[in-house]
């Protein structure tokens, strides 16, 4: 392990997404996106829906899409414990197009709903937009059309 790299695990209750050492991880926070590098200061967050960039030992990024969950910052390890996450190569863009959609209508064609529902739905649709994001990026990264 090089001074010059952070341990990363990505974790969710189906699996492990990615284990690996990394030069730098940017994460979406609740207080605003933070970036990790090597020795940065302990810290526990929580997470919002949004994009996962990692930098790793070669210059080349790796982006995934996080829906929520925790990241905790220990010396030079990084782990997050992910309501789900998805590396952005295994998203298929049709789908969260079709998902994002499809819960946009639902919202709208609600007369009456309660708080939970209402909460639900728009915790789908931070959820797809977050997927959406993640394959912009990783496309723009990776120059694919």
């Amino acid at each position: 392990m090089s001074e010059k790299t952070i341990k990363f695990e990505i974790v969710t209750p189906e699996r492990v997404v990615l284990k690996e050492q990394v030069a730098q991880v940017t994460v979406p926070t609740k207080q605003g996106e933070i970036t990790v590098l090597p020795n940065h200061i302990p810290l526990v967050a929580g997470l919002m829906p949004g994009v996962i960039e990692i930098v790793k030992e070669n210059g080349n990024s790796e982006i995934m899409s996080v829906s929520g969950g925790f990241i905790e910052v220990s010396k030079n390890k990084v782990v997050i414990l992910a309501d789900t996450a998805e590396m952005a190569e295994e998203i298929d863009e049709k789908r969260v197009i079709e998902a994002r959609e499809k819960a946009e209508a639902t919202v709208k064609d609600l007369r009456h709903f309660d708080r939970e529902r209402f909460a639900n739905i728009n915790a789908g649709i931070a959820k797809e937009l977050a997927r959406s994001r993640a394959v912009k990026r990783w496309k723009k990264i990776k120059k694919v059309d």
